[in-house]
């Protein structure tokens, strides 16, 4: 059967975008290969280095941008990340300096927050409620 192996998350700037995911929510660099102008640029969990990798993939085809513009006007995320406590992460990144498009939520039987990851997207945390 299929398993993920690597998902995407569009972004503007690579390098901004690599210094965010790694540096500010705590991702560890995995692959990083010159293609050219661009890069094979992924991350995995810090405590999964063998998990899912998250390609940090150009947005430069200008549907990418479209799309991800239009996501944004409406608050959705792009993607969503798990964590333990959601309430203690966000009050962790908002001492750090990221803004949030939603403060954490109770929807069911998960917490969720939004926040932007200053590479065109919004991005969702989750924990268990």
């Amino acid at each position: 059967m299929p398993r993920i192996n690597v998902a995407s998350v569009l972004v503007d700037d690579q390098t901004k975008a690599l210094a965010f995911y790694t540096d500010v929510l705590g991702f560890v660099a995995k692959t990083d290969v010159s293609l050219g102008e661009y890069r094979w640029l992924t991350v995995v969990g810090a405590q999964e280095p063998e998990g899912v990798e998250l390609l940090l993939e150009p947005d430069a085809h200008p549907a990418a941008k479209a799309y991800k513009q239009a996501l944004v006007e409406d608050g959705i995320p792009f993607t969503s990340f798990a964590v333990d406590d959601v309430a203690a992460v966000h009050e962790g990144l908002r001492a750090r300096g990221v803004t949030f498009r939603q403060t954490p939520t109770t929807m069911g039987p998960v917490v969720t927050a939004v926040l932007d990851d200053t590479c065109g997207n919004l991005i969702q945390l989750t924990s268990p409620a």
